[in-house]
This record gives structure tokens, C-alpha cells and sequence, in this order.
């Protein structure tokens, strides 16, 4: 790389630095093309993204940013996980290293928030926010459904009992 493309590359990483809510660091230890490809494509699908850097760029982007504790984990051959939400690369990247012993969890950040591996572990096996936005919808809904059939229960049950007082007199 020349020196405009580095800064280039530093600036577009600051940048994801600046957006993100979520930064996993992982350890290339050997992944092929094909592996290495298929853990991308997971992480888009999840909204997620994951791009190899080289660590002396990425120690220079994440410098103005909350991801400066990110710093003593950028040692040798590693990769960053990035998403908007806060669960989304962490879940991927979790799942991806239990399948696939090239693959090592370094660690990671939210913010200002360092996580070791085990922390980002945790942090994967939370809800992700689609999730937690469904289970909202739903408990704010079920009020709204009890007290329309608390409603109609009342109008239901007097239906019954003309319609048996009919039944009765018509035999």
C-alpha cells in the first residue's frame, strides 16, 4: 500500500469506528478462502460486517474514537467485526469460532466498554434488538387484547343465555 491509500484506509475505519455500536476482535488462525468467505456472508446477513486490517491502520483509526481500548488486542493476525447493533457481530462471530477451531475470539468493545472473550461471548448470547423490539410489541399488546376480551366476554355470555331461553321455549 502506498501512503494515500493508507490514509484512505485509515479514514474509511475511523469511520466505521464513529457508527458502529459493536467492535469484536478476532484471531486468523488459518482460515481458508471459503471459510473466510462464509463468515462474511454470515455477518452481512446479520447486518453485520467483518474485514481484515492491518493492525498499525487500525490502531491509527480507532485513536479519536470510544474503541481506543481496542489497542492492546490488535497483536497479530486479526480481523474486526463490526455492527450497528450491539449484538449482531458478536453473535455471528461467536457462532462462527464454536464451529470452526480457526477462528479465536480476542475480545471486543461496545463504546467505551472493553469486553475480554468471555465477555463477548455473554454479549452474544443476549437477544439481538429485533428481538428484544418483538418481545416489546408483544407485551404491549397483550393488555390491549385482555381488555377486548374482557370486553366482548360479558356481551358473548348474554348472547348464550338468550339464545338457550330461546332454544328452551321453541321446545
Amino acid at each position: 500500500m502506498d501512503r494515500s491509500q493508507k490514509v484512505e484506509s485509515v479514514a474509511q475505519l475511523n469511520a466505521v469506528f464513529n457508527e458502529v455500536g459493536v467492535v469484536v476482535v478476532t484471531r486468523n488462525l488459518g482460515l481458508s478462502v471459503a471459510q473466510s468467505t462464509e463468515l462474511r456472508s454470515k455477518m452481512r446477513e446479520a447486518g453485520a460486517s467483518y474485514k481484515v486490517a492491518k493492525n498499525r491502520l487500525a490502531k491509527l483509526a480507532i485513536a479519536d474514537t470510544d474503541y481506543t481500548g481496542l489497542g492492546d488486542m490488535l497483536t497479530g493476525p486479526t480481523a474486526l467485526a463490526s455492527s450497528v447493533d450491539p449484538v449482531a457481530a458478536a453473535k455471528v462471530a461467536v457462532d462462527f469460532a464454536k464451529t470452526n477451531d480457526k477462528l479465536e475470539i480476542v475480545g471486543g468493545s461496545m463504546g467505551t466498554q472493553v469486553l475480554d472473550a468471555e465477555g463477548v461471548k455473554a454479549l452474544a448470547s443476549m437477544p439481538s434488538l429485533d428481538e428484544l423490539r418483538g418481545k416489546l410489541v408483544g407485551l404491549l399488546n397483550a393488555p390491549a387484547t385482555k381488555i377486548a376480551q374482557l370486553s366482548t366476554a360479558p356481551a358473548a355470555k348474554l348472547a348464550r343465555v338468550f339464545g338457550a331461553y330461546g332454544a328452551k321455549e321453541a321446545a
